[in-house]
């Protein structure tokens, strides 16, 4: 026996050298921070790459996103998405049979996977690409089999002072997002910021000290008023409104991408580190005083049996603003943080980004542009690190209800309350509990029918960020 174990350890010494070639050798890295005295020490779970750790693909690649899991009860039963406002912002009227019905619902399709790419450099500039997606895809489906949704699909040149994306990356108009727990965060309720189209946009930034600039932004976008500018005319309603502010006649029109031109959105922002950084959106970053204005032009040519060459405008404006209220000691703490947010804007024709409700009004023979606008402010309050404590309203309105009169059930405004709170339990678990109000007047009613609808809606969430 001592013999057979003498000849196993010479054995084992002898192929030493190569198992150690063969087992991959890990470096530590002194981490930033003490996690283990403040578990949630990083300022925020990040979406793009906050905890990324490279991995090698042909390039260098961070895998990442976050788990999240939805409850919600409506006052009102809002269909199959349901754990989200309703996109159009239109409400169940209270003489309805879904406006007399309460909806409980769970979901996960909120949940999120993200691929971030770090290339070589061209030029002096670091390329970037990001893929990401959701499982939104289809929300009739059931919920075992949700399918997969691009949200964004990009890659980017970036300089010191110069930026050139191209891909699919978020609308350019309307720079506010309500940090509502509810993901359609207010989009068809005064901050339209969803939709994400196809684009190629330069950003360039002007400075004119250490702590004051300008940032301008120019993208020239899909020019997607449409609904589908693959085929060469969409019968019904022109454009992409809803079902409960269509033109007169379901027939009445057709919009054609005959003549359709890019839309050109821009924006136009002075940026300060006079007063500091406090929390933005989610408390996921940390925002500098930003004031600016915003806007997008396009074109479509829409017609009928009486009006055969009409070319009808989109276009929009706005004013935008982040005031850090109170500011972090150090730039990356948020205790004792408050910042304001705040936007307002007109538009006309621009339902495709839920800027206004319809897309059009008036009769089949003279139809026109539907006009609105829309504003939003919201409060970020930190009163420690882990604690976030949000509350905003914002309010989408028509703005001549005379130009809606042969409209039936037209929206003459959706509005939003809401009031939310965070905890992070460690970098990456967060729960959540929000309460919003969501109401829609609507302006011509059938006889006997309400021209209201109200939804109370109450929601809690748990994130894992990985």
């Amino acid at each position: 026996m001592k013999k057979v174990l003498s000849m196993l350890a010479a054995g084992l010494l002898l192929t030493a050298p190569a198992m150690a070639v063969e087992i991959p050798q890990v470096e530590t890295q002194a981490p930033a921070y003490n996690c283990d005295y403040q578990p949630s020490c990083e300022v925020a779970p990040g979406f793009y790459g906050k905890m990324a750790n490279p991995v090698t693909s042909k390039f260098n690649l961070s895998i990442g996103g976050f788990v999240k899991l939805d409850y919600a009860y409506n006052s009102v039963n809002l269909g199959n998405s349901g754990s989200l406002a309703p996109g159009s912002g239109a409400i169940p009227k209270t003489s309805s049979q879904q406006g007399q019905a309460d909806q409980s619902i769970f979901t996960a399709r909120q949940s999120r996977l993200w691929f971030k790419v770090a290339g070589p450099t061209f030029l002096g500039a670091k390329t970037n690409a990001l893929i990401e997606a959701d499982f939104y895809g289809d929300p009739s489906a059931a919920a075992e089999s949700p399918q997969m949704r691009m949200r964004l699909a990009y890659g980017s040149l970036d300089w010191t002072n110069t930026q050139v994306l191209f891909g699919q990356y978020w609308d350019t108009f309307g720079p506010m997002v309500m940090s509502t727990v509810d993901f359609r965060q207010a989009a068809s309720f005064g901050t339209p910021n969803n939709p994400r189209v196809p684009q190629i946009r330069l950003t360039q930034k002007v400075n004119f000290n250490d702590d004051n600039g300008l940032k301008f932004t120019l993208s020239l976008q899909d020019p997607n008023q449409d609904g589908n500018n693959n085929q060469a005319a969409t019968t019904g309603t022109a454009g992409t409104g809803n079902t409960t502010s269509a033109v007169a006649s379901p027939a009445a029109a057709t919009s054609a991408n005959v003549g359709m031109a890019v839309n050109v959105a821009g924006q136009a922002m002075f940026v300060s580190k006079a007063l500091g950084v406090a929390p933005g959106f989610y408390g996921m970053s940390m925002n500098s005083l930003t004031a600016g204005v915003f806007g997008l032009f396009g074109s479509q040519k829409v017609t009928s049996a009486t009006n055969p060459t009409k070319h009808v405008d989109s276009y929009g404006y706005g004013f935008y603003t982040f005031v850090p209220v109170l500011r972090s000691v150090d730039g990356k703490s948020r205790a004792m943080t408050l910042s304001l947010e705040a936007q307002v804007y007109m538009a006309e024709n621009m339902a495709f980004n839920t800027a206004t409700a319809a897309a059009f009004v008036g009769p089949a023979a003279n139809y026109d542009a539907a006009k609105g606008y829309g504003l939003g402010a919201q409060l970020i309050f930190y009163p420690i690190q882990d604690l976030g404590i949000t509350a905003g309203y914002g309010r989408r309105n028509a703005y001549n209800y005379s130009n809606y009169r042969l409209n039936e059930n037209f929206q003459k405004y959706d509005s939003i309350v809401f009031a939310n709170v965070a905890y992070d339990l460690n970098a990456a678990v967060r729960v959540a509990a929000e309460y919003e109000n969501l109401d829609t007047q609507y302006g011509i009613n059938s006889p006997g029918t309400s021209g209201t609808g109200t939804a109370n809606i109450a929601r809690l969430a748990a994130y894992y960020f990985f």
